[in-house]
């Protein structure tokens, strides 16, 4: 098993932090992109899209121009994301059916969806709904609709568990979410592509060395010419 990144440099920050991944993932959001983002760390890119750009979320309970957390004095009960959280909306936003948003989805009218992941392999099949373990997770929800229907699938998620064990492997041993699906990675050591060739690394977070990604890593990754 390998060992952290906490253990391994406990008086000193190796990599991003949660709030920097997701706003380096945010970089690669698009002006005018319709986006859909899981529970957890992906909530965080609201946030961090940079000045100037405009992006439409969508949540799939039936909102589309969803908008930042609102103040505890203005939660609206009933105004909620696909993860119960309390939301805002934006001037000009719609509600409509749960069936609805689901056809926006399966019609491809999404354009980019960050989920996290429990393991994603070299070949860009993700799992990040189950462990196989009974009671741990009631279902899939609407991640297998949102891997096969929107365009693009960016993962956000630290590069391992908290054990240490890499999350990007050859091969995914949790039930998979898609296969193949998976176009980018931004954990808090790496933001990585997925190519022809296999899983190339775009950027190396600060204090990260390609040696000390290859070891938090299970697979074999691509590095530009003369990095590694």
């Amino acid at each position: 098993m390998m060992e952290n990144n906490t253990a391994q440099h406990p008086s000193k920050q190796i990599g991003w932090t949660r709030e920097q991944m997701a706003k380096r993932a945010a970089q690669d959001i698009p002006d005018g992109a319709y986006v859909n983002l899981g529970i957890g760390m992906p909530e965080l890119i609201v946030k961090h899209i940079p000045e100037g750009r405009e992006v439409i979320y969508h949540t799939e309970n039936g909102l589309l121009g969803m908008g930042d957390s609102p103040a505890p004095s203005e939660i609206d009960p009933e105004l909620i994301n696909a993860g119960k959280k309390p939301v805002t909306a934006i001037a000009g936003a719609a509600y409509f059916h749960h069936a609805d948003s689901f056809a926006m989805i399966r019609g491809g009218h999404i354009d980019i969806c960050v989920l996290g992941a429990m393991q994603v392999s070299q070949s860009g099949d993700l799992a990040n709904w189950s462990t196989g373990e009974a009671g741990a997770i009631p279902a899939v929800g609407g991640a297998m609709d949102l891997v096969a229907g929107v365009k693009r699938i960016f993962v956000l998620t630290q590069h391992t568990t908290k054990q240490g064990q890499a999350k990007i492997v050859h091969q995914c041993s949790y039930p998979l979410t898609g296969q193949g699906v998976v176009a980018r990675i931004y954990t808090d050591l790496a933001v990585i592509k997925k190519t022809g060739d296999g899983l190339e690394v775009v950027e190396l977070a600060p204090g990260v060395s390609p040696q000390y990604l290859i070891e938090h890593t299970e697979c074999e990754l691509i590095f530009p010419k003369g990095s590694a």
